[in-house]
């Protein structure tokens, strides 16, 4: 993980499971159009320390989209799960929990429009953003983009458009602005952090069972890509894609 400040410790309110911030990696820009490509979760407890981390491509049954961005190929992700064989582990993933994300309302809408093509609704659940945060907190940033907030505070490179990269320093990111000098502002003091984890933690959510293999007998695998920190250059090579088995569907390590 990236350094930062590490903030006061809050009094978590009983029965909350922190937060899960996601990042997802999409075959465009449109929600209703395109679909999730790559996607991440970084857990995180009441009070912001690291628990766990999920992390695959995914297949869209379609085009991957804009190689040029996210540097996913089409060959990367076959053999890659589709939406609906981890959409279970999602959901206990992200049961309970504060959904944060840089520009939080549009891997919500993401993820949202994914659930609702396997007939699964998304419950209502409190939302976090960090682009906000860093509105407020990071005036001297060049912009509100990730890449620019994390310049801003000071977090050091990282492998930029690949989810679980992104997912990362957005969790860093969140640690920084909730202990720089001064607090977050009025409404996300931790006073407030805890009434969103009291009110994730009373939100009532769907379950499914789990997709344990393929037709065929094939467990479902996980692809998860893995960057070192360190800037994206011109002719620099994509990140390896790793492959785990079934088992690590069980695991957020």
């Amino acid at each position: 993980m990236l350094p930062g400040p590490t903030p006061a410790p809050s009094e978590a309110p009983d029965g909350a499971r922190g937060f899960a911030v996601v990042d997802v990696e999409a075959t465009g820009r449109s929600p209703w159009r395109h679909r999730v490509v790559e996607i991440a979760v970084v857990l995180l407890d009441g009070d912001l320390r690291p628990e766990g981390e999920f992390a695959t491509l995914l297949d869209p049954l379609g085009p991957v989209g804009p190689t040029h961005v996210h540097r996913i190929s089409q060959a990367d992700v076959e053999g890659a799960p589709r939406f609906r064989e981890i959409a279970p582990r999602l959901l206990e993933l992200l049961a309970g929990r504060v959904l944060v994300g840089h520009h939080v309302s549009c891997d919500h809408a993401f993820l949202d429009r994914e659930f609702a093509r396997i007939g699964v609704p998304l419950p209502p659940v409190p939302l976090l953003c960090t682009m906000r945060l860093a509105r407020a907190l990071l005036p001297e940033a060049r912009g509100h983009g990730l890449a620019a907030c994390v310049e801003a505070a000071g977090l050091g490179w990282y492998p930029a458009h690949t989810a679980l990269g992104d997912a990362r320093v957005t969790a860093e990111l969140l640690r920084h602005c909730v202990g720089v000098p001064g607090g977050p502002p009025d409404d996300l003091a931790p006073d407030d952090l805890a009434g969103a984890l009291r009110e994730a933690a009373l939100v009532p959510w769907p379950r499914l069972g789990r997709a344990r293999s393929r037709p065929s007998g094939a467990a479902v695998p996980l692809l998860r890509r893995e960057a070192p920190y360190g800037p994206w250059l011109p002719g620099v090579p994509a990140p390896a894609v790793v492959l785990t088995d079934c088992g690590a569907m069980g695991s957020t390590a």
